[in-house]
């Protein structure tokens, strides 16, 4: 059976051939693409990356279906999933072994923001904490070394502590008239 420590010995030498790739100026800047779009009948929201698909929807409260995660827990989702991959990657470069890493994200979404006597009440994800379980046989210090790095490091942490202008834009294509209905 393979266990996580096995994995990070993958990953170390991912990161060595990908450093070495750096180097040698065979790696650089690559622009990531999500596309998203709102489906017929239901408005759930079908995001494609690369290869891949997610479904997102809101709950029934807010004319969805719940047939997936809404668009504010994905932020948590992402952040998770960020994060624990920066761990492992940490680890590994660090040399740090681990049994097992489990993380869970926790934020504070209140459907009143922005209402009458809300109008303070952040309308995004707040008070965001990460709490993680690490079963390892490193000293204390390695481990607060780990989560020093992880912080450091952390693409998506980093973009929600230092969040950056984004650009928007509308590509208005003009709608069809609606069919003429035959009179009877």
């Amino acid at each position: 059976m393979s266990t996580l420590n096995e994995y990070l010995g993958q990953k170390h030498e991912a990161i060595a051939a990908r450093q070495a790739r750096i180097a040698a100026g065979e790696a650089g800047p690559r622009t990531l693409t999500a596309r998203v779009r709102a489906e017929g009948r239901s408005g759930v929201r079908r995001i494609r990356i690369r290869d891949f698909q997610v479904i997102s929807d809101s709950e029934a409260d807010f004319a969805g279906y719940d047939l997936g995660p809404s668009s504010p827990e994905l932020q948590l989702g992402v952040l998770g999933s960020c994060l624990t991959h920066t761990f492992l990657i940490q680890a590994a470069a660090l040399g740090v072994s681990l049994e097992s890493l489990e993380l869970e994200v926790t934020g504070t979404i209140d459907p009143r923001a922005g209402s009458p006597g809300f109008e303070d009440v952040p309308i995004y994800p707040h008070g965001l904490r990460y709490a993680v379980s690490i079963a390892s046989p490193a000293a204390e210090a390695e481990i607060e070394a780990l989560r020093e790095a992880v912080e450091r490091n952390c693409p998506i942490l980093n973009l929600l502590r230092r969040p950056q202008a984004i650009a928007g834009e509308i590509r208005l294509n003009q709608a069809r008239a609606p069919a003429a209905v035959a009179a009877e």
